[in-house]
């Protein structure tokens, strides 16, 4: 997605920035370990697809990417603007947290559509990868996803008129989107994960599926979330949401400018 192309996220514990090519050398040799790359459901790719595949990421209107990175250090800067190749140089570098949007099924099935059929209950699937063994078990993962879950309340109107852009259906396009649900697939045996989307309010919805999967979904998630075209701002968060944004904005949280301009042409 283009919504978060020139945003950078801060705050006391965590940074994130939108996925760029000067990230992609380090992402490549992430993913060329066997473990990582089955517990992410990923191929192995050369480094020239990884490339074609972080441009996708950016086109693509139903995918939201932020690289995950150390906090930044402050500075007299720090209140406007994060400088990419030297806030998030390789080593501060720790993963990437995700939203992928696709039809709510369920919510659409049980008559939740426009009334000349078009969809408009949409799902968001988060998905959170720290990468770098160095900076594992340090908050860091749970940290990015209060971040990320207090970008969404705040961008949400912005986040779902680029999905909607995208829709195939006309239908779609040219009506009110809204984003009706927030779910974590987790593998059962990963306490760990488990137990972070529990301290964000996510619980765990049905048995574990065929894969050994679980979905963890965000409690009490409103129906009512603001829909495209909305009042920025006027979005009712529900407890879920409400309390992620109150603990982001204990730490600091700023969405600052993404300067480019120290990178290396």
């Amino acid at each position: 997605m283009r919504v978060n192309e020139d945003l950078a996220i801060s705050t006391s514990k965590i940074l994130l920035v939108p996925y760029d090519p000067h990230h992609v050398e380090r992402y490549h040799q992430w993913m060329q370990n066997e473990d990582l790359r089955e517990a992410t459901a990923s191929d192995l790719l050369t480094l020239d697809e990884e490339y074609e595949n972080q441009q996708s990421w950016r086109t693509a209107h139903d995918k939201l990417t932020f690289i995950v990175c150390q906090p930044a250090n402050a500075g007299p800067s720090a209140a406007s603007s994060i400088h990419a190749g030297v806030d998030d140089a390789p080593p501060c570098m720790a993963g990437d947290v995700n939203l992928f949007l696709t039809p709510d099924e369920v919510d659409n099935n049980n008559n939740n559509k426009n009334n000349d059929g078009g969809e408009n209950a949409i799902c968001g699937e988060i998905d959170i990868m720290i990468a770098a063994p160095e900076h594992r078990r340090r908050g860091r993962g749970e940290a990015a996803v209060r971040a990320f879950l207090r970008f969404l309340a705040g961008n949400l109107d912005a986040v779902m008129r680029e999905y909607a852009r995208g829709a195939v259906s006309s239908s779609a396009r040219n009506h009110d989107m809204r984003l009706t649900k927030l779910v974590a697939k987790i593998n059962a045996e990963n306490a760990g994960s488990i137990r972070l989307f529990e301290n964000l309010g996510f619980r765990q919805d049905g048995e574990p599926n065929y894969f050994n999967e679980i979905s963890m979904v965000l409690a009490d998630f409103p129906a009512t979330t603001a829909a495209v075209g909305a009042v920025p701002g006027a979005v009712d968060l529900g407890p879920g949401l409400g309390v992620a944004v109150e603990e982001a904005g204990s730490v600091g949280y700023r969405e600052c400018f993404y300067d480019r301009s120290q990178l290396k042409k």
